[in-house]
This record gives C-alpha cells, structure tokens and sequence, in this order.
C-alpha cells in the first residue's frame, strides 16, 4: 500500500511523506536502552551477588540481592540496615581492584559501640541479634564512631573482615541498602532490618 500523501502544497502538488529508516529507529532505540540502563544501575539500583559467607546466615554465597540507591540521598541509613560500600582504599593491595563488601550496619555517627564476652554492646545496651551465626569470639572497643562514619560488622562475626578489623566506613563509601534478594528461587523475598 503506497504511503498517505502530505496536506496540499499548492495546487495539484502533493509531498510525499518519508518512511522513517528502520535501521536508524533500531540503532536509536538500542541507544536509548542503553543510556537508560546504566543510568538505572548507576543512580537507582543495580545487581550484586554474595561471594563470601561474612554474612552467613542471613545471605548465602551467590546469593543475588538487589541494592537501592535513592533512599540514602533522602535519609541517613539506619541501625541494622545491611548496606553495600566500597572499603577504605587501604584495604586494596596496589594494581589490584576495588571490590565492594557488604555488612550490617551497627553503629550510627555518635554511638559507643564494643563487643565484649560474645555480645555488641551499643551506647551501654546489649544488642539482641537473632540474625548472628554464633556470638563474636574477639573483643574490640568501647569506640565512639566518628561523624559522618558507620561501624559495620558481618553477620558471621568470626568469619568477617569488617569494622572490628579495619575501622569505619565513611559516608560516601556507601552504595546503597540490600532490599530484595532475587536468587535462589526458594529464598527470593525482601531483607528485613
């Protein structure tokens, strides 16, 4: 079927409307698809899978969870939230790569914070953690958390390289929260605090 022609261009002169190229629909449709993929994984959410069992029993290893980005733009995280964040650059051997971590969080800004005879003892209260593997076997602290800074720990406590070894994690060190985790089937569900 020959296209529709154009309004009238004059008497007895019709415009031919131009069939848009497919080639170039697709190639824009594909750049789009692109654009609007990795700004959602940079700035909304993105994938991660767990390769270690720090976090054991809480998250297996592979894992796969969903970490959300916005809502630590909107609000400070949280005591319990189990966050994703990159680890002080010292942590990183040289030429090697970066890998994020994840870990609970268990100190907010300004909380004293020790682990003591098997149990985390924040701002003079004794935490019940149901979420733990077993009772930390180390002791560490009383420390205070410095502004703008989170004490973190694993959820196997005497299997995790995490505050208790290395200190705190900075602000901006932070990616985002594990909300889902989406694999395996028979785990799929949200990660309550």
């Amino acid at each position: 079927m020959p296209p529709e022609p154009a309004l009238d261009q004059g008497p007895g002169r019709r415009k031919q409307v131009s069939q848009p190229n497919p080639w170039v629909e697709g190639l824009q449709t594909i750049g789009l698809s692109v654009v609007l993929a990795l700004g959602i994984r940079h700035f909304v959410a993105e994938a991660r899978y767990i390769p270690s069992g720090s976090m054991e029993p809480t998250l297996q290893i592979n894992d796969r969870l969903v970490i959300e980005k916005i809502s630590y733009h909107l609000n400070p995280p949280e005591h319990g939230d189990i966050v994703v964040f990159w680890p002080p650059e010292s942590l990183t051997p040289p030429g090697k790569r970066r890998d994020a971590f994840i870990k609970r969080i268990v100190g907010l800004p300004g909380d004293v914070v020790e682990v003591r005879n098997g149990e985390v003892i924040r701002n003079g209260e004794v935490l019940s953690e149901p979420y733990i593997k077993a009772p930390p076997d180390y002791q560490w602290g009383p420390e205070e958390v410095p502004d703008a800074s989170y004490l973190v720990l694993g959820d196997n406590r005497n299997s995790s390289y995490d505050s208790h070894a290395w200190g705190f994690v900075p602000q901006e060190n932070i990616i985002g929260k594990a909300v889902v985790r989406f694999w395996p089937p028979g785990r799929v569900g949200l990660l309550d605090d």
